[in-house]
């Protein structure tokens, strides 16, 4: 398989090109440190090609639901490089995602006083289930000129943590309808000035986050996530293709990793038309494109020289004929990897796969995260020979 191949990351070599895409998953004590709960998890699935980790505040000022992680403190440092050397141990590479997630901070969460911050005073649809029920996001407060810098600078704070700790790289989170994805795209970003209004304004956040994070710990241990299609709290763009194009020359220049796309793969009928030349036939409900509009990940490949990584509902055959097209390096698996820790094996003997808990997603103890079954490798053997 294509997928069980070696890649070469930057400066590093993955094993395979399975890559076990960020999981939010509620694991961490009161301040926002991960608990032994989740060293065990990650080495559980260090046969992954990459590791990327849950998405990690930057700050106080980014906080959504409770027990979720952070690496804004010396303390959450300190947690995560046990983390990372549990999974070094057992022979894993980890990149650590850090995120602000601007207009989807909840209130709950956030130091007194405070509102949640983004470009435009647009307040994101939908909020998080708590145990008194739903809490909705909140309008947001735009922010002014002055306060973007610092939160740049939390950026390469926090990247400078990740290192400390040990992590092989990180992953910028400019997806997800968070905060640099709401500067990205001018549905949510309504500025006027240097940070909003044409797409070059409106990726000057993003670009000069990356650039920070790379004065750090160098271009070649940073990888980007964009979700060009993504609307499920009613964030969106006018020009996708044009806005995401440009994006992605910007961080070619700069000499990435990688970048990491999340593109849903439902396409049209069209008989035996190569998979990464369909369109889509119709709404994905969020994570693709209308109808009419181009598959994106063949269009980046063209102009981003390194690592292309695709997510978003992929299997073992899709995964594969994506890498094997070559219009992606590897392919990144979430819900698969919630139940299945040694994923790599799986594919490899073509065994059948766990199905997830979803009930334990969010409850902050070992069930649904860390008792998962492994393959009894000659059991699969035997029922797939």
């Amino acid at each position: 398989m294509k997928l069980l191949e070696t890649l070469q990351l930057g400066r590093v070599e993955l094993k395979n090109r399975i890559v076990m895409a960020p999981l939010g998953r509620a694991r961490a004590d009161a301040q926002r440190a991960p608990t032994e709960l989740v060293a065990t998890h990650y080495a559980q699935r260090s046969s992954a090609g990459l590791i990327i980790s849950e998405a990690c505040h930057i700050s106080p000022s980014s906080a959504t639901r409770t027990f979720s992680t952070a690496n804004h403190t010396e303390r959450q440092k300190h947690a995560w490089k046990k983390v990372v050397d549990s999974v070094h141990a057992s022979g894993g590479v980890i990149f650590q995602q850090l995120t602000h997630v601007g207009r989807k901070a909840l209130l709950s969460g956030l130091p007194k006083g405070e509102r949640p911050v983004a470009p435009s005073a647009i307040a994101a649809f939908g909020g998080i289930m708590k145990e008194n029920g739903l809490e909705e996001f909140p309008v947001p407060r735009e922010l002014e000129l002055h306060e973007i810098a610092p939160i740049v600078e939390d950026f390469r704070h926090s990247a400078s943590l990740s290192r400390d700790a040990g992590f092989d790289g990180v992953e910028i989170l400019a997806a997800n309808g968070f905060l640099i994805d709401q500067f990205l795209r001018d549905v949510t970003n309504r500025r006027t000035d240097e940070y909003g209004g044409p797409v070059e304004n409106r990726a000057r956040f993003l670009l000069e986050a990356v650039d920070a994070v790379i004065s750090e710990i160098g271009a070649d241990r940073v990888g980007v996530r964009l979700s060009p299609y993504f609307r499920a709290d009613k964030i969106d763009d006018s020009d996708p293709v044009g806005t995401f194009s440009y994006v992605v020359k910007e961080l070619n220049r700069r000499g990435i990793a990688y970048i990491h796309i999340l593109e849903s793969r439902n396409y049209d009928e069209t008989g035996d038309i190569p998979l990464h030349q369909r369109l889509v036939s119709k709404s994905t409900g969020g994570a693709g494109p209308r109808p009419g509009q181009p598959f994106l990940a063949p269009i980046m490949r063209k102009l981003f020289d390194g690592v292309l990584i695709l997510n978003s509902g992929y299997d073992r055959e899709t995964a594969e004929e994506a890498v094997a097209t070559g219009y992606a390096d590897a392919v990144s698996f979430g819900r698969l990897y919630i139940s299945n820790p040694d994923l790599p094996e799986r594919f490899r003997v073509g065994a059948s796969l766990n199905e997830p808990d979803i009930s334990t997603y969010y409850t902050n103890g070992p069930e649904g995260y860390i008792d998962y079954p492994f393959l009894d490798r000659e059991a699969a053997v035997a029922t797939h020979a």
